[in-house]
């Protein structure tokens, strides 16, 4: 994998990684259109992987340092249990994180063959833009809630939606911020959860294939790959920022411009694919 080449997915990873676009249907989109030949066995793909999901968990970490502090305080002050709010929410988003750690865990292998396959990006990236769509107009029918009307049913759907995105083309903030639409609740508490419960699961992700690393063989590009996390990084950490401002002032179809370009995007991966 040459550095260049790190840097731009470093990028991808960071913008679609919190937009509900699909980070996986993107990176297999773009690797696979520019003709990139990076194989999984090279020395610099699994160090690389790492460092993009450490830098993405940092700057979603960086960006909610205060709901994460509040939210270890209560537990602190609950000595473990739910009697306060903030308590309560930090183990909702325990429970919300469960299904898609336990597929991840007992089904990567199989998930991984679908990881190069531009046929399954781009279907499913036109899933994922038909699954924001309908989001909007879930939002329209029901009443809106803040995060405080969070039950232990609702973050166990939130929970089993959030697994889909290990599909790629299939959005993990999408998919979770539209579940959470259809339980009730507005733009801004449903991507505050999902982005919440991205920190750990992002976090996991990168950290379970540390021990990997050690057995690494042949020369790597140290430099390019941390300068890829930094960026990566940086990306999210704006993305956020511009998405929660976003979110925090659409009232209405806040999904459908995501949507439609998911739509477009796949459709035209499938006119290059079968041309």
């Amino acid at each position: 994998m040459q550095p260049w080449q790190m840097m731009v997915l470093a990028v991808v990873q960071g913008v679609t990684e919190l937009f509900p676009i699909s980070s996986l249907g993107h990176s297999v989109l773009i690797r696979t259109l520019s003709g990139w030949h990076i194989p999984p066995t090279s020395p610099d793909f699994l160090p690389f992987l790492v460092v993009l999901h450490i830098g993405t968990a940092s700057a979603l970490l960086l960006y909610f340092w205060r709901d994460w502090a509040r939210l270890l305080g209560g537990v602190w002050s609950a000595r473990g249990g739910r009697s306060n709010a903030e308590a309560r929410l930090f183990w909702l988003l325990v429970v919300a994180s469960i299904p898609a750690g336990l597929i991840g865990l007992f089904f990567a292998k199989r998930i991984k063959i679908l990881f190069a396959n531009l046929l399954v990006a781009a279907v499913f990236l036109m899933v994922n833009g038909l699954v924001l769509i309908v989001g909007d107009f879930l939002k329209k029918r029901k009443p809106s809630h803040q995060l405080t009307a969070m039950t232990w049913p609702k973050a166990l759907f939130i929970g089993v939606a959030q697994a889909f995105a290990l599909i790629p083309g299939m959005s993990r903030s999408g998919v979770t911020i539209v579940a959470g639409l259809g339980k009730g609740f507005d733009y801004a508490a449903a991507a505050r959860f999902s982005f919440l419960m991205a920190t750990p699961i992002i976090a996991a992700a990168g950290l379970l294939e540390v021990p990997k690393l050690f057995h690494i063989q042949g020369p790597i590009h140290l430099e390019a790959i941390v300068a890829s996390g930094l960026i990566a990084g940086v990306f999210a950490y704006a993305s956020t920022w511009i998405l929660m401002r976003y979110f925090n002032k659409q009232e209405v179809e806040a999904l459908r411009p995501f949507g439609l370009y998911c739509l477009a995007l796949g459709a035209a991966a499938l006119v290059w694919h079968f041309a």
